[in-house]
């Protein structure tokens, strides 16, 4: 029974991805949400057996390490370096209109909600880089997978009335503040980004070998940073392997040969598809329907708190209007809905900053969540 439990573990994110790959409907609400919900009704079903727990917690201490190198080894560290200075000052004033109100909201929830100085680092990881770093702070900051599962089901909840407000009414309603958008130019007008699923691509012979190399690869990050770990006292060592993961990818993603490896993203999301499923399998339903109520509305005053903090100081530091959308696209909803929003505002040439402040997100988010996570906690003592 343990060794099916694994299996279907494994297999059940092939199934996941072939079921959004065939009905658009899926595809819409998004692999991860699909994967969540399967693991929900896993949890509910009485199926996992005796022993069940420990395959659990050995397959969540392994596969996002492995995904953050395989997800950071396509990051182009030189593309990140020449970004525009308006995307740039338009990245900082959007981490540090999130980070403010989750410091704010955590003196307003920290009573409500167990553990807030925690949710308030997972806040910080998801909405400067992604659900990657909403995983790998779980794993950094030892959050309960049952308040774990409720903030990230209150993220894609809030998520979803933020990117319709976004696409429908944000471009009239920010334009009456903001100044009107420029163009960056003629030559990232002409890029943009394949939508595509490809997933598919991974079981191609042709890159089965390199793919097989860059995961020895993110094995040997992943045992050097164990290694280095043992160095320091047990309480920080899985802050210590997590922040050394992304360190040492974002090093070998200079590597041309590990930095061209065709669909290293695609592969390091598979793990967090099964760590999903793991995740959502061993949470607490009556847990997660008690704290829902709080940790939802910790996120809205997040979400739509930070947009209202981001667009005042845009407007003193002159940014336009469809810049503004697109970073706060980037960090609050991650880089997949780029296009999306890039194609609803009708200008695609924003479509290469705001993969690249995405990008530049997925790289700070287990750094900043960390270090919010410890400050929340200081204050609150």
């Amino acid at each position: 029974m343990l060794v099916l439990l694994i299996l279907f573990y494994f297999l059940a994110p092939i199934l996941v991805l072939f079921l959004c790959h065939r009905f658009k409907s899926l595809e819409k609400i998004g692999a991860v949400v699909v994967a969540y919900a399967l693991g929900l009704i896993l949890a509910n079903t009485g199926l996992i057996p005796a022993g069940g727990a420990a395959v659990q917690n050995l397959i969540i201490s392994v596969t996002i390490p492995l995904a953050i190198p395989l997800m950071l080894f396509s990051t182009n560290l030189k593309e990140v370096s020449k970004l525009a200075r308006k995307s740039f000052f338009s990245l900082m004033i959007g981490i540090a209109s999130v980070t403010m109100m989750i410091t704010a909201g955590y003196f307003i929830f920290r009573e409500a909600i167990p553990e807030a100085w925690k949710v308030g680092g997972l806040l910080v990881g998801v909405y400067t880089g992604g659900t990657p770093n909403l995983a790998a702070l779980k794993m950094i900051l030892d959050v309960d997978e049952s308040l774990y599962l409720v903030t990230h089901s209150a993220d894609l909840l809030v998520g979803v009335f933020y990117l319709m407000f976004l696409v429908s009414l944000g471009q009239k309603v920010f334009a009456k503040v903001l100044r009107p958008s420029i163009s960056e130019t003629s030559a990232q007008a002409e890029q943009t980004n394949d939508t595509s699923d490809h997933y598919a691509e991974l079981l191609k012979k042709v890159n089965i070998p390199p793919l097989l190399k860059a995961l020895l690869a993110a094995i040997l990050v992943v045992g050097a940073s164990v290694a280095v770990s043992l160095l320091v006292p047990e309480s920080m060592q899985m802050a210590i392997i997590m922040l050394l993961i992304t360190t040492l990818s974002l090093t070998l993603s200079i590597t041309p040969k590990i930095n061209a490896t065709p669909r290293t993203f695609e592969f390091g999301m598979y793990f967090v598809l099964v760590f999903s499923i793991v995740v959502a399998s061993m949470a607490n339903v009556q847990i997660l329907m008690t704290a829902a109520l709080e940790v939802i509305l910790y996120v809205a005053w997040v979400v739509f708190g930070s947009l209202v903090v981001q667009v005042i100081l845009s407007k003193l530091f002159k940014i336009d209007t469809d810049t503004v959308i697109i970073t706060s696209t980037a960090l609050i909803c991650s880089p997949p809905f780029v296009p999306v929003v890039a194609g609803a505002l009708k200008n695609r040439q924003l479509i290469v900053p705001g993969l690249t402040i995405g990008i530049i997100g997925f790289a700070l988010g287990n750094y900043l969540g960390f270090i919010m996570a410890q400050l929340l906690k200081m204050i609150g003592n």
